[in-house]
C-alpha cells in the first residue's frame, strides 16, 4: 500500500441506491488513498442525470450511513460523503485533490468510463482518473437493477447494505 500524505482522490455518482459494489471500490480505494470524498451528484435542474428515486438529501444521508454500517474498519477521516453538482473536475479542484476514482464492472463499462476519463483530463489536466474493477460478486450489480428489482417486490439484500433495504421498505410502504 503506497499513500501519499496529501493524496485524496473523489469516487463520485449519484448513488440512487449506494450498492455493494459501490461499498467495494470505496473499500478499495480508501486502502489507497488517505481520503476518498464520496461525491454525490445532485439530480437538480442543470443535471443530466435521469430522475431519481432518492431525493438528493435522502442520497447523501443514505450514503453516510451505509458507509457508517460497512467502512467502519477505516479512521473516520478515511471517507467523505459530500452533496456536488456541477462539474466533477470542479470540485475536485475545491478539495485539492488530483485523482477520480471510477470503478468498472464489465468491459461495457469500459468505453463510457474512458469517455469521462478523457474528458475530465481534457478539462483539468492535472487530475488523474483511476479505475478499480469490482470484485466479482458485485460485478452484475447497478443502482437501476437495484431499484428495479425493489420497486417490483424483489430481495435486495445481497445487493446493498442492510440500511438501504430497510429504507426502500420504508419508501414505498408510504
Amino acid at each position: 500500500m503506497i499513500k501519499n500524505d496529501l493524496m485524496s482522490a473523489v469516487y463520485a455518482g449519484t448513488f440512487d441506491p449506494i450498492t455493494n459494489g459501490h461499498i467495494d471500490v470505496i473499500q478499495r480505494a480508501a486502502k489507497v488513498f488517505n481520503c476518498v470524498h464520496v461525491a454525490v451528484a445532485s439530480s437538480g435542474p442543470k443535471s443530466t442525470t435521469k430522475n431519481t428515486f432518492f431525493s438528493d438529501e435522502e442520497r447523501v444521508s443514505l450514503a453516510r450511513k451505509a458507509i457508517l454500517e460497512t467502512c467502519y474498519m477505516f479512521p473516520s477521516d478515511a471517507i467523505k460523503v459530500s452533496p456536488f453538482s456541477g462539474l466533477l473536475v470542479d470540485f475536485v479542484a475545491g478539495l485539492s485533490a488530483k485523482v477520480i476514482v471510477r470503478g468498472l464492472r464489465a468491459v461495457s463499462d469500459y468505453e463510457y468510463e474512458t469517455q469521462l476519463a478523457h474528458t475530465n483530463r481534457m478539462l483539468s489536466p492535472d487530475v488523474e482518473t483511476v479505475f478499480f474493477v469490482t470484485s466479482e460478486p458485485n460485478s452484475f450489480i447497478s443502482s437501476s437493477i437495484v431499484r428495479n428489482v425493489a420497486l417490483n417486490g424483489g430481495d435486495i439484500s445481497k445487493m446493498v447494505p442492510p440500511v438501504i433495504v430497510s429504507e426502500f421498505a420504508r419508501k414505498l410502504k408510504a
